[in-house]
Protein backbone atom coordinates (compact mmCIF):
# COMPACT_ATOMS: atom_id res chain seq x y z
CA UNK A 1 0.00 0.00 0.00
CA UNK A 2 0.90 3.65 -0.47
CA UNK A 3 0.93 6.01 1.67
CA UNK A 4 0.89 10.01 -0.51
CA UNK A 5 2.37 12.76 1.63
CA UNK A 6 1.98 16.45 0.92
CA UNK A 7 4.78 18.50 2.45
CA UNK A 8 3.78 21.42 4.53
CA UNK A 9 5.53 24.85 5.62
CA UNK A 10 6.41 23.22 8.69
CA UNK A 11 8.04 20.04 6.90
CA UNK A 12 9.93 22.44 4.73
CA UNK A 13 13.75 22.23 5.15
CA UNK A 14 13.89 18.82 7.41
CA UNK A 15 15.05 15.70 6.91
CA UNK A 16 13.16 13.34 4.72
CA UNK A 17 13.04 10.55 7.58
CA UNK A 18 11.74 12.93 10.40
CA UNK A 19 8.75 14.43 7.15
CA UNK A 20 7.77 11.14 7.27
CA UNK A 21 7.36 9.64 10.79
CA UNK A 22 5.62 13.39 11.46
CA UNK A 23 2.72 12.33 8.89
CA UNK A 24 2.98 8.69 9.87
CA UNK A 25 2.23 9.45 13.35
CA UNK A 26 -1.06 7.50 13.14
CA UNK A 27 0.78 3.66 12.69
CA UNK A 28 3.15 3.02 15.40
CA UNK A 29 4.95 0.30 13.71
CA UNK A 30 6.74 3.66 11.67
CA UNK A 31 9.49 3.94 13.46
CA UNK A 32 12.15 6.73 12.92
CA UNK A 33 14.58 3.11 12.11
CA UNK A 34 12.14 1.73 10.32
CA UNK A 35 11.50 4.68 8.01
CA UNK A 36 14.99 4.93 7.77
CA UNK A 37 15.61 1.51 5.93
CA UNK A 38 12.19 2.06 3.72
CA UNK A 39 14.58 5.04 2.42
CA UNK A 40 17.44 3.17 1.74
CA UNK A 41 15.38 0.01 0.20
CA UNK A 42 14.22 2.72 -2.63
CA UNK A 43 10.22 2.54 -0.99
CA UNK A 44 10.25 6.30 -0.96
CA UNK A 45 10.03 8.66 -3.74
CA UNK A 46 9.80 12.45 -3.52
CA UNK A 47 7.48 14.19 -6.41
CA UNK A 48 8.90 10.87 -8.35
CA UNK A 49 11.83 10.64 -7.54
CA UNK A 50 13.11 7.68 -5.26
CA UNK A 51 15.40 9.11 -2.76
CA UNK A 52 17.64 7.00 -0.63
CA UNK A 53 19.09 9.42 1.86
CA UNK A 54 17.01 9.55 5.02
CA UNK A 55 18.90 13.11 5.41
CA UNK A 56 17.84 14.89 2.31
CA UNK A 57 15.71 17.68 2.77
CA UNK A 58 12.03 18.10 1.25
CA UNK A 59 10.25 21.66 0.56
CA UNK A 60 6.76 22.61 1.03
CA UNK A 61 4.77 20.85 -1.76
CA UNK A 62 6.74 18.09 -2.71
CA UNK A 63 4.71 14.94 -2.58
CA UNK A 64 6.48 12.06 -1.02
CA UNK A 65 4.78 8.48 -1.47
CA UNK A 66 5.81 6.24 0.83
CA UNK A 67 5.57 2.35 0.04
CA UNK A 68 4.40 0.95 3.31
CA UNK A 69 4.92 -2.94 4.43
CA UNK A 70 1.93 -5.34 3.94
CA UNK A 71 2.21 -6.69 7.60
CA UNK A 72 2.45 -3.24 8.89
CA UNK A 73 -0.99 -2.00 7.35
CA UNK A 74 -2.03 -5.16 8.37
CA UNK A 75 -1.61 -4.76 11.44
CA UNK A 76 -2.42 -1.29 11.99
CA UNK A 77 -5.00 -0.43 14.54
CA UNK A 78 -6.66 3.04 14.78
CA UNK A 79 -5.69 4.77 18.28
CA UNK A 80 -9.34 4.40 20.28
CA UNK A 81 -10.32 7.74 22.59
CA UNK A 82 -9.98 7.06 26.41
CA UNK A 83 -11.09 9.07 29.32
CA UNK A 84 -7.86 9.30 31.22
CA UNK A 85 -6.69 11.54 33.51
CA UNK A 86 -4.20 14.00 32.24
CA UNK A 87 -2.54 16.73 34.92
CA UNK A 88 -3.02 19.71 32.03
CA UNK A 89 -0.67 22.77 32.71
CA UNK A 90 -1.74 24.54 30.21
CA UNK A 91 -4.12 25.21 27.18
CA UNK A 92 -5.35 27.46 24.04
CA UNK A 93 -6.81 26.77 21.17
CA UNK A 94 -3.37 25.70 19.60
CA UNK A 95 -1.50 23.95 22.10
CA UNK A 96 -2.29 21.76 25.58
CA UNK A 97 1.02 21.10 27.58
CA UNK A 98 0.85 18.12 30.24
CA UNK A 99 2.84 16.84 33.15
CA UNK A 100 3.51 13.51 32.34
CA UNK A 101 3.60 11.15 35.12
CA UNK A 102 6.48 8.56 35.48
CA UNK A 103 5.29 5.21 33.55
CA UNK A 104 2.50 7.15 31.20
CA UNK A 105 3.23 6.72 27.66
CA UNK A 106 3.53 9.34 25.41
CA UNK A 107 2.25 7.79 22.20
CA UNK A 108 0.54 4.25 21.24
CA UNK A 109 3.17 1.39 20.19
CA UNK A 110 2.84 -2.46 19.97
CA UNK A 111 3.19 -2.87 23.40
CA UNK A 112 1.55 -0.01 24.36
CA UNK A 113 -1.91 -0.08 22.37
CA UNK A 114 -3.98 2.13 24.92
CA UNK A 115 -4.03 4.14 27.90
CA UNK A 116 -1.51 6.44 26.42
CA UNK A 117 -1.26 10.39 26.55
CA UNK A 118 -2.46 9.97 22.64
CA UNK A 119 -5.51 8.07 23.74
CA UNK A 120 -6.71 10.67 26.48
CA UNK A 121 -5.99 13.76 23.58
CA UNK A 122 -8.14 11.72 21.19
CA UNK A 123 -11.33 11.79 24.29
CA UNK A 124 -10.43 15.38 24.52
CA UNK A 125 -10.72 16.60 21.13
CA UNK A 126 -14.29 15.30 20.95
CA UNK A 127 -15.53 18.63 21.82
CA UNK A 128 -12.75 20.46 19.72
CA UNK A 129 -13.04 22.17 16.48
CA UNK A 130 -13.84 19.75 13.84
CA UNK A 131 -10.41 20.52 11.94
CA UNK A 132 -8.44 19.91 14.44
CA UNK A 133 -6.75 16.91 15.51
CA UNK A 134 -3.92 16.22 18.11
CA UNK A 135 -0.92 15.56 17.61
CA UNK A 136 2.47 15.37 20.07
CA UNK A 137 5.14 17.93 19.05
CA UNK A 138 7.46 16.44 22.14
CA UNK A 139 8.14 13.49 23.71
CA UNK A 140 9.47 12.02 26.92
CA UNK A 141 10.76 7.61 27.84
CA UNK A 142 8.31 6.07 29.34
CA UNK A 143 10.08 6.09 32.41
CA UNK A 144 10.85 10.18 32.32
CA UNK A 145 8.45 12.42 33.89
CA UNK A 146 7.59 16.38 33.31
CA UNK A 147 6.84 18.36 30.58
CA UNK A 148 5.08 17.25 27.31
CA UNK A 149 3.61 19.59 24.35
CA UNK A 150 0.48 18.43 22.00
CA UNK A 151 -0.40 20.50 19.38
CA UNK A 152 -4.34 21.04 18.16
CA UNK A 153 -3.38 21.23 14.01
CA UNK A 154 -0.57 20.49 12.09
CA UNK A 155 -0.20 24.14 11.50
CA UNK A 156 0.49 24.62 15.19
CA UNK A 157 2.65 21.04 15.41
CA UNK A 158 5.35 22.64 12.89
CA UNK A 159 5.30 25.81 14.35
CA UNK A 160 5.80 24.54 17.68
CA UNK A 161 8.60 22.36 16.97
CA UNK A 162 10.63 25.42 15.20
CA UNK A 163 10.00 27.36 18.17
CA UNK A 164 11.33 24.69 20.33
CA UNK A 165 14.44 24.09 17.93
CA UNK A 166 15.38 28.06 18.22
CA UNK A 167 18.14 29.10 19.92
CA UNK A 168 15.74 31.49 22.81
CA UNK A 169 14.11 28.29 23.68
CA UNK A 170 14.79 27.17 26.81
CA UNK A 171 14.05 23.33 27.96
CA UNK A 172 15.70 22.48 31.56
CA UNK A 173 15.32 19.21 32.99
CA UNK A 174 16.00 18.44 36.77
CA UNK A 175 18.29 14.81 37.22
CA UNK A 176 19.41 12.99 40.52
CA UNK A 177 23.04 11.98 39.48
CA UNK A 178 25.57 9.88 41.59
CA UNK A 179 28.92 11.84 42.14
CA UNK A 180 30.91 14.33 43.89
CA UNK A 181 30.45 17.02 40.59
CA UNK A 182 32.78 19.38 42.37
CA UNK A 183 31.90 22.30 39.79
CA UNK A 184 28.59 24.38 39.98
CA UNK A 185 28.18 24.52 36.12
CA UNK A 186 29.19 23.55 32.64
CA UNK A 187 28.58 22.36 29.30
CA UNK A 188 28.99 18.43 27.78
CA UNK A 189 29.74 18.50 24.10
CA UNK A 190 29.76 15.63 23.16
CA UNK A 191 28.15 14.11 19.71
CA UNK A 192 25.82 10.98 20.19
CA UNK A 193 24.77 8.46 17.42
CA UNK A 194 22.59 5.18 17.66
CA UNK A 195 24.41 1.82 18.74
CA UNK A 196 24.62 -0.10 16.02
CA UNK A 197 24.27 -3.33 17.75
CA UNK A 198 20.82 -1.63 19.71
CA UNK A 199 19.13 0.53 18.12
CA UNK A 200 17.47 1.58 21.39
CA UNK A 201 20.87 3.08 22.77
CA UNK A 202 22.72 5.68 22.22
CA UNK A 203 26.61 5.90 22.22
CA UNK A 204 28.82 8.69 22.42
CA UNK A 205 30.99 8.79 18.68
CA UNK A 206 32.99 11.00 17.06
CA UNK A 207 30.85 10.41 13.76
CA UNK A 208 27.78 10.87 15.55
CA UNK A 209 25.44 14.13 15.47
CA UNK A 210 26.43 17.74 17.30
CA UNK A 211 24.85 17.57 21.19
CA UNK A 212 24.70 19.94 23.56
CA UNK A 213 23.90 19.81 27.26
CA UNK A 214 24.50 22.65 29.62
CA UNK A 215 24.45 21.98 33.75
CA UNK A 216 24.39 23.63 36.58
CA UNK A 217 24.69 22.32 40.19
CA UNK A 218 21.84 23.00 42.29
CA UNK A 219 23.02 21.13 45.22
CA UNK A 220 24.99 18.00 46.91
CA UNK A 221 24.85 15.69 49.58
CA UNK A 222 28.10 13.67 51.02
CA UNK A 223 26.73 10.18 50.79
CA UNK A 224 29.80 8.77 51.21
CA UNK A 225 31.50 7.17 49.65
CA UNK A 226 29.88 7.67 45.99
CA UNK A 227 28.31 11.52 46.83
CA UNK A 228 24.93 12.39 44.89
CA UNK A 229 24.11 15.75 43.43
CA UNK A 230 21.08 17.68 41.86
CA UNK A 231 21.59 19.30 38.42
CA UNK A 232 19.36 21.21 36.36
CA UNK A 233 20.28 20.71 32.62
CA UNK A 234 19.69 22.40 29.24
CA UNK A 235 18.87 20.84 26.52
CA UNK A 236 20.66 23.11 23.47
CA UNK A 237 20.21 20.18 21.17
CA UNK A 238 17.60 17.38 21.42
CA UNK A 239 18.75 14.24 20.56
CA UNK A 240 17.23 10.69 21.74
CA UNK A 241 18.22 10.18 25.97
CA UNK A 242 20.80 12.99 25.57
CA UNK A 243 20.68 13.80 29.00
CA UNK A 244 21.65 10.45 30.07
CA UNK A 245 24.36 9.48 27.70
CA UNK A 246 25.81 12.58 28.64
CA UNK A 247 25.92 12.78 32.02
CA UNK A 248 26.93 9.36 32.53
CA UNK A 249 30.16 9.80 30.28
CA UNK A 250 30.73 12.59 32.37
CA UNK A 251 31.07 9.99 35.31
CA UNK A 252 27.67 11.36 36.99
CA UNK A 253 24.77 8.66 36.02
CA UNK A 254 21.28 9.19 36.76
CA UNK A 255 20.08 7.56 39.35
CA UNK A 256 17.97 4.56 38.60
CA UNK A 257 19.04 5.00 34.79
CA UNK A 258 19.49 0.73 34.03
CA UNK A 259 20.46 1.69 30.53
CA UNK A 260 23.23 3.88 30.98
CA UNK A 261 23.86 3.98 34.96
CA UNK A 262 25.63 1.77 37.29
CA UNK A 263 24.37 0.56 40.56
CA UNK A 264 26.26 2.92 42.62
CA UNK A 265 23.70 2.79 45.23
CA UNK A 266 25.86 -0.50 46.47
CA UNK A 267 28.68 2.52 47.52
CA UNK A 268 26.42 4.36 49.75
CA UNK A 269 26.63 3.95 53.56
CA UNK A 270 23.61 5.22 55.15
CA UNK A 271 20.92 2.16 54.91
CA UNK A 272 18.06 3.69 54.86
CA UNK A 273 19.07 5.90 51.79
CA UNK A 274 21.03 2.83 50.09
CA UNK A 275 17.57 1.59 50.02
CA UNK A 276 16.08 3.77 48.63
CA UNK A 277 17.93 4.34 45.88
CA UNK A 278 18.01 0.76 45.29
CA UNK A 279 14.63 0.68 45.05
CA UNK A 280 13.59 3.98 43.22
CA UNK A 281 12.13 2.60 39.71
CA UNK A 282 13.48 4.37 36.97
CA UNK A 283 15.86 7.14 35.94
CA UNK A 284 15.56 10.17 38.28
CA UNK A 285 14.93 12.59 35.89
CA UNK A 286 12.29 15.00 35.02
CA UNK A 287 11.52 17.69 32.61
CA UNK A 288 11.10 20.71 34.88
CA UNK A 289 10.89 23.85 32.96
CA UNK A 290 9.92 25.03 29.72
CA UNK A 291 10.35 28.61 28.09
CA UNK A 292 9.38 29.55 24.44
CA UNK A 293 7.85 32.27 22.75
CA UNK A 294 3.94 31.21 21.89
CA UNK A 295 4.48 30.07 17.85
CA UNK A 296 1.27 31.36 17.00
CA UNK A 297 0.41 33.97 19.52
CA UNK A 298 4.13 35.85 20.08
CA UNK A 299 3.48 35.96 23.70
CA UNK A 300 5.66 34.57 26.03
CA UNK A 301 4.81 30.93 27.28
CA UNK A 302 6.42 29.49 30.64
CA UNK A 303 5.61 26.07 32.05
CA UNK A 304 6.82 24.64 35.06
CA UNK A 305 5.35 20.90 36.03
CA UNK A 306 6.62 20.13 39.80
CA UNK A 307 8.27 17.19 40.43
CA UNK A 308 6.24 13.74 40.84
CA UNK A 309 5.59 12.30 44.15
CA UNK A 310 8.58 9.60 44.02
CA UNK A 311 10.89 12.30 43.08
CA UNK A 312 9.96 14.50 45.81
CA UNK A 313 10.22 11.55 48.12
CA UNK A 314 13.27 10.73 47.30
CA UNK A 315 14.75 14.28 47.34
CA UNK A 316 13.44 14.75 50.42
CA UNK A 317 15.51 11.65 52.23
CA UNK A 318 18.46 12.94 50.55
CA UNK A 319 18.19 16.72 51.82
CA UNK A 320 17.94 18.13 48.29
CA UNK A 321 14.57 18.20 47.94
CA UNK A 322 14.45 22.40 48.74
CA UNK A 323 17.11 22.25 45.79
CA UNK A 324 13.97 21.80 43.30
CA UNK A 325 11.71 24.43 44.83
Amino acid sequence: MNRRIVADRGDHGRRLDLVIRRHLADLPGATRTQVQGWIAGGGVTVTGRAIRRAAARVAAGDVVTVLLPAELVAGRTAMTPQDLALDILYEDEHLIAINKAPGLVVHPTYRHTEGTIMNALLWRARGWAESNRPSMVNRLDKLTSGIVIGAKTARAHAAMQRALAGERAVKEYLALVYGRVPRSRGTIDLRLRRDPRDRRRVVAATDGAPSLTRWERLGRVRAAPAGLALLKCGLVTGRMHQIRVHLAASGWPIVGDVKYGRPLWRDIADGNLRDALRGFPRQALHAWRLAVSHPMTGAPLRLEAPPPADLQRLLALTGLVECAG
